[in-house]
């Protein structure tokens, strides 16, 4: 059960009442954010809640047991508040999301109502919303290791431990094609499709992954990306691009030479195998039985 300060249950018992919410954002990286529903700032424990922002919250619905609760906020990009480029960079991603109730009038009367984390964003047309998960979500996350042939670790991490240092360069932009197509320069020693399934870093922060890597005849080479970039990037802008990795077994031994770190199941047997049948003919490998 929940206990209200009694100086705002004493407010909320009045005839008339001067309540506002507000949230309290705090990102993964430690940067907390401020939001409030009122129109004007308001400050307590240590935190200015902005009123600029446009930031409102949808109707919720709260039941017992461990059902996940979700309800959504909403609200405009603006420097003083949330930059769509924070967003994009998954800098809210998971972040913490303390709900208050807020007597206006007296800030330091408030109370804490719940706890959420930011879940699928959306975006559009300079606005944003924003998902709520309850702190039950958590329960339905997988936990520990799952039985897959492809690898479950990112390429040159402390599992993987391939060596980057020879799978990486570093060059400059020629000209955005569009923002799907970069032509660059810089990557002429690397053989056409070296950076394929990587990603490229830009000098600001940009980051984005690659699809496809063409070398051309005169030096440069065009990159394709998995996704339009956010942004325009202007020539002699500078990157670093990695290349990739597909997961498999064979790509681990035959490029990487990393077989021994390799962190997937290749032998496992395929969901074929279940339906497969002694028939005094066939080899039960775990390899597809349907070709």
């Amino acid at each position: 059960m929940r206990a209200i300060p009694q100086a705002l249950k004493t407010h909320l018992d009045g005839e008339a009442t001067t309540t506002c919410h507000c949230w309290r954002v705090t990102r993964r990286d430690g940067v907390a954010i401020g939001f409030t529903d009122h129109d004007r700032d308001l400050g307590f424990d240590g935190t200015s809640f902005l009123a600029a922002s446009g930031f409102a919250a949808s109707e919720s619905e709260h039941g017992a047991g461990l059902g996940v609760e979700a309800d959504e906020v909403a609200g405009g990009f603006s420097s003083a508040a949330i930059d769509e480029k924070d967003l994009v960079a998954g800098r809210y991603d998971g972040a913490r999301v303390e709900l208050f109730l807020v007597n206006w009038a007296v800030p330091e009367q408030n109370m804490l109502l719940n706890i959420r984390e930011i879940g699928e964003v959306v975006r559009a047309g300079g606005e944003f919303r924003a998902e709520l998960r309850s702190l039950a979500h958590r329960l339905n996350q997988p936990q520990g290791r799952l039985y897959n042939r492809r690898c479950d670790a990112s390429l040159g991490d402390g599992r993987c431990r391939v060596d980057m240092a020879a799978w990486r360069g570093e060059g400059l932009v020629v000209e955005m094609i569009d923002r799907s197509r970069l032509l660059v320069s810089g990557l002429a020693d690397f053989a056409d499709g070296f950076f394929r399934q990587g990603r490229i870093l830009f000098s600001g922060g940009l980051s984005a992954e690659v699809d496809l890597h063409q070398r051309r005849a005169d030096g440069l080479a065009v990159l394709r990306l998995w996704l339009p970039l956010e942004e325009d990037v202007e020539p002699g802008r500078a990157f670093t691009v990695t290349a990739g990795c597909d997961k498999t077994f064979a790509t681990c031994r035959e490029r990487y030479r990393n077989q021994l770190n390799f962190r997937g199941f290749p032998h496992v047997p395929g969901a074929d195998f279940a339906y497969s049948y002694a028939d005094g003919e066939r080899v039960h490998d775990g390899s597809p039985i349907f070709e």
